[in-house]
C-alpha cells in the first residue's frame, strides 16, 4: 500500500521558515503507524527537509502554464507506476479536481485556510464538487467547516465524510517555577493579527508595570508598525523550536487577530507550555483551548485591561497556566490517531478486499430494482424478487431498493418525476449501507452522475445490471430496449441479459446471458403429479403495471392463438389477457395455473437466440409441460425430454394432440423438465453467476455457458 501526501506548491518543507501545514505534516507522519508507508511531496528551495520520506519536486517554471497544474502534473507522474491507494491534499482545493481526473486513488483533502477564501472552494457549486471527488474532507477547526458547508441544505451533508482535526503540539514538562513575568506576542507583525492593538496596549502596560517585560515573535516587510519600549524586545522570525522554548518562561500569551483564524496554532502552542492566554473571539481561535480569557471587544484598551487583569490576579493567572497545560489534549499522537482513524477507513476497504472478496466470500449487495410495491403484492412474483431471494440464500447481505416505487411516493412541484430524491436516496443509502457491489435492474431512473459519483467514492466497488426484456431488432420497443442497456452498460462493470449476446447487433462490453430463474419459493406446484381440468394454459397482458386489458389494443400474439384454438377444438384451453379476459396476477395467477397440464410459452416479437419471459420460469418450474419455439435455441439447454420445442403453428398443434392423449409420456417430460430448470436455472444459481461474473470469479461453467 501507498499513501502519498501532497502539499501545496511553495510549501517551505524545511527546517527553515516551516509554516503550519508543514509542520502539521510533519509532527502528524511521525507519529503514525503508516509512516513506512507515506512519501510527503512538495517544492522548496531549501534542503533541509524535515523528513527523510519527503519527494521534491523540481519543475520548470512556465509563463504560458500554471506553475501549480506543472506542480500536479509532475507528482503525476510519480503516480504512474504504483499508483497511491491514498492522496492527501493539503490546503488545495483546486488540485482535486485535475487530481480525480488523472487518478483512481481515494483523495482526502486538508483545509488548513478558510474555504470560502481559497480558490476551488469559494463557490457553492465548486464545494459540491469537492464533496462528490473525494472521499474525506478534514477540517483544522469546526469553524472551517461550518464556513465550508454554508448555503448547503441539510439533506445533503454527508457527516461521514466531514471530519475536524486540530493542529497538535508536543506536550513537555513544565516548571511553573521558572515561569517569568513576560508577555508575548507571536505572528506576523500586521494589523489583521492585531499587532496594532497590542502594541499600543502593551506600551502602557510596561510602563505601568516595571516589574513586567514583553517579547514580540515575527516579522511583517509589507506593514511596518514599530512599538518602542526598553522592556520590549522585538526578536524577528525565529524557528519553531525556539518559538516553544520561549513559551516555557512565558507568562502570558496574547493572540489578537482581527480576522477570523481558521484556527490559531500560536494559541494552541502557547497552551501546551503553560501560558496565560488572551484570544479574540475570532474563527476558530475560540477551539484552541477551554481556559482563556476571550476579548469581548477587539480594541486596545480591552487588551490593556486584560493584561492587567492577569498581573494584578496571580492565583488566576497561575491557575489559567496549570488549565491550560493540565488540559491540554492536542498532542501530536493524539492528533495522529485520529488521522489515521480516517486512513484506515479508507484503507480498509483496500485491505479487507485484497484478503476477503473471492468466491467464497459473504458480499454487502445493494440491489436496485422495481419491487412493485405499489401494487398491493399484485406483481409480487417477478424476477427482481427472485434474484433478491438468491442473494439472500447464497449468504449475501443484500439491501433493496424498489427505485420506481421510491419515485412515486416522492414526486414534488420541484421534483415532478422524483429522480433527484431517488438519487439523492441511493447515494445516502450507499453511505450507510457501503457495499460491495450494487446490482440495477431496470434502474433506468438513476442518473449515471450518481453511479460515477459512487464509484469515485470508492475505486473497489462493482456495479452491474441486468435486463429481461427482448433485445430483437424485429421484435418489440427494439429501438428502447436497446438504448436503456447501453445508456449504463459503459459504466457498469458487467451487462446481463436474457438474450443471447451473440444475437445483438449492437456492441455492447462484458455481456453475458442470463436464464430468468425459476424460485423455490414461488414455484411450488407439481402440475404433473394431477388430472388437471385444463389442457393448455397462456397467460399475457398489456402492460404489467396497467394490470388489466386495454381497450382497442390487440396483441400480436392473439391472432395466433385464435389460429390455435381453430385447429384443436378438443382442446380444454385455459387463457387470460385476451377475448376480453383480465389478466391475473399474483396469488389469483398460482391458482389458475395449477389447474393446468400443459402450458404455452409465447413471447413477444420475433423470436430471438435464448430469449424468454418469465413465463418461461412459472410454466416448467410449476411442473406443466412447456411449449417453446425452436427459434429460440432453447434445445441448447433442454432436450426433447424436458421441454417441447416447435417449428411452427402445424407442428404445434400435433405435438399439443399427442402429449394431450398421451399421459405417462406427458407427465414424464414434464417432471424432467421441472427437476433440470431447478437443477440448472434456479434463483441462486443464477445470482451467484452474477457475482461471480461481476467479480471474475474463476467457477464451473454453468448450464448455459456450455
Amino acid at each position: 500500500m501507498k499513501i502519498s501526501i501532497l502539499l501545496p506548491y511553495k510549501e517551505n518543507f524545511s527546517s527553515k521558515y516551516a509554516g503550519a501545514v508543514s509542520l502539521f505534516v510533519k509532527d502528524t507522519t511521525i507519529n503514525s503507524k503508516y509512516k513506512n508507508i507515506i512519501n510527503v511531496f512538495g517544492h522548496t528551495k531549501y534542503k533541509s527537509a524535515l523528513l527523510k520520506n519527503y519527494i521534491n519536486l523540481d519543475i520548470k517554471k512556465s509563463i504560458l502554464q500554471s506553475n501549480s497544474r506543472i506542480y500536479v502534473e509532475k507528482f503525476l507522474e510519480h503516480e504512474k507506476n504504483i499508483p497511491s491507494d491514498l492522496i492527501e491534499i493539503h490546503n488545495r482545493p483546486n488540485y482535486v479536481k485535475f487530481l480525480s481526473q488523472n487518478t483512481n486513488s481515494k483523495l482526502i483533502l486538508y483545509f488548513h485556510n478558510d474555504p470560502l477564501t481559497m480558490n476551488g472552494s469559494k463557490s457553492l457549486i465548486e464545494r459540491r464538487d469537492l464533496l462528490k471527488k473525494t472521499h474525506k474532507l478534514v477540517f483544522n477547526s469546526k469553524w472551517s467547516r461550518d464556513r465550508f458547508l454554508q448555503s448547503f441544505n441539510k439533506f445533503e451533508i454527508p457527516e461521514d465524510k466531514l471530519n475536524v482535526i486540530y493542529q497538535s503540539s508536543k506536550k513537555v514538562k513544565i516548571n511553573f517555577n521558572k515561569k517569568r513575568k513576560i508577555i508575548s506576542f507571536v505572528g506576523k507583525l500586521n494589523s489583521a493579527k492585531g499587532y496594532d492593538l497590542f502594541g499600543s496596549a502593551i506600551l502602557k502596560i510596561l510602563d505601568k508595570y516595571k516589574d513586567w517585560k514583553a517579547i514580540v515573535i515575527g516579522d511583517e516587510p509589507r506593514e511596518k508598525l514599530t512599538f518602542l519600549h526598553k522592556n520590549l524586545k522585538i526578536l524577528g522570525f525565529k524557528s519553531h523550536k525556539i518559538v516553544l522554548n520561549y513559551f516555557n518562561v512565558v507568562s502570558i500569551s496574547v493572540v489578537c487577530s482581527r480576522w477570523d483564524e481558521p484556527f490559531g496554532r500560536t494559541s494552541l502552542e502557547a497552551s501546551s507550555r503553560g501560558c496565560a492566554l488572551i484570544i479574540s473571539n475570532k474563527g476558530g481561535l475560540p477551539e484552541t483551548t477551554n481556559h482563556a480569557l476571550v476579548l469581548k471587544k477587539l480594541t486596545s484598551k480591552e487588551i490593556f485591561n486584560k493584561i492587567e487583569f492577569l498581573i494584578k490576579n496571580t492565583k488566576k493567572r497561575q491557575s489559567l497556566q496549570k488549565k491550560n497545560y493540565n488540559g491540554f489534549r492536542f498532542t501530536h499522537e493524539f492528533i495522529t490517531s485520529l488521522q489515521d482513524n480516517i486512513r484506515f477507513d479508507i484503507l480498509k476497504s483496500r485491505i479487507f478486499f485484497i484478503n476477503k472478496i473471492n468466491k467464497n466470500s459473504k458480499l454487502k449487495i445493494l440491489h436496485i430494482t422495481n419491487f412493485n410495491e405499489r401494487h398491493n403484492g399484485r406483481l409480487h412474483y417477478n424476477t427482481g424478487r427472485r434474484l433478491n431471494n438468491g442473494f439472500i440464500r447464497s449468504g449475501h447481505n443484500v439491501l433493496a431498493l424498489s427505485d420506481r416505487d421510491i419515485l412515486k411516493q416522492n414526486k414534488s412541484i420541484t421534483d415532478i418525476q422524483g429522480k433527484n430524491y431517488l438519487n439523492e436516496k441511493i447515494i445516502k443509502s450507499y453511505e450507510n449501507f457501503k457495499p460491495d457491489l450494487i446490482v440495477l435492474g431496470h434502474a433506468d431512473n438513476i442518473f449515471n452522475e450518481s453511479l460515477e459519483y459512487l464509484k469515485n467514492r470508492n475505486k473497489y466497488l462493482k456495479i452491474s445490471q441486468w435486463f429481461l426484456d427482448p433485445v430483437s431488432k424485429n421484435g418489440p420497443d427494439y429501438k428502447r430496449n436497446r438504448d436503456r442497456i447501453i445508456s449504463k452498460s459503459n459504466i457498469c462493470d458487467v451487462n446481463f441479459l436474457t438474450t443471447s449476446p451473440s444475437a445483438l447487433d449492437f456492441n455492447l462490453k462484458d455481456a453475458f446471458f442470463i436464464p430468468n430463474p425459476c424460485d423455490e419459493a414461488f414455484e411450488t406446484l407439481n402440475n404433473y403429479k394431477y388430472d388437471c381440468k385444463s389442457d393448455l394454459f397462456f397467460a399475457m397482458s398489456h402492460g404489467v403495471h396497467r394490470g388489466k386489458l386495454k381497450s382497442g389494443k390487440v396483441d400480436q400474439r392473439e391472432t395466433f392463438i385464435k389460429k390455435l384454438i381453430k385447429m384443436n377444438k378438443n382442446i380444454i384451453f385455459d387463457l387470460y389477457g385476451m377475448n376480453n379476459k383480465q389478466p391475473v396476477w399474483g396469488d389469483q395467477f398460482v391458482n389458475k395455473i395449477s389447474n393446468s397440464k400443459m402450458g404455452l410459452n409465447l413471447s413477444r416479437g420475433a423470436p430471438i437466440k435464448h430469449y424468454s419471459s418469465d413465463r418461461l420460469a412459472q410454466l416448467i418450474g410449476n411442473g406443466l409441460l412447456t411449449f417453446i419455439d425452436k427459434k429460440t435455441c432453447y434445445d441448447d439447454f433442454f432436450s426433447s425430454k424436458e421441454m417441447i420445442f416447435y417449428n411452427n403453428l402445424n407442428d404445434l398443434t400435433e405435438k399439443i394432440q399427442k402429449y394431450k392423449i398421451n399421459k405417462k409420456e406427458r407427465e414424464m417430460i414434464a417432471k424432467n423438465g421441472k427437476k433440470k430448470y431447478f437443477k440448472y436455472f434456479n434463483s441462486n444459481i443464477v445470482s451467484q453467476y452474477i457475482v461471480d461474473k461481476t467479480f471474475e470469479f474463476k467457477t464451473k461453467r454453468t448450464l448455459w455457458e456450455k
